[in-house]
């Protein structure tokens, strides 16, 4: 999946928090950060096969501009 993902730590959750701001409320958590992007990936799929499920309009990923 080509969308954004904001990854950062939570000392109120002590975790890290996986956030996919083109899909409202699609979020996850992990003890590492490789944990929290895997439990994203996953949590992605069912936001988007849920939202075809009750026939749902699915953003189209944006395209980011990448600069050094």
């Amino acid at each position: 999946m080509k969308y954004e993902v904001i990854l950062y730590w939570s000392d109120v959750d002590q975790a890290y928090i996986a956030e996919v701001p083109e899909l409202p409320g699609c979020a996850a958590d992990g003890a590492t950060y490789q944990a929290a992007l895997q439990n994203v990936e996953v949590i992605m799929q069912e936001w988007i096969e849920t939202a075809q499920e009750l026939g749902r309009s699915i953003p189209q990923p944006k395209q980011r501009l990448m600069s050094a």
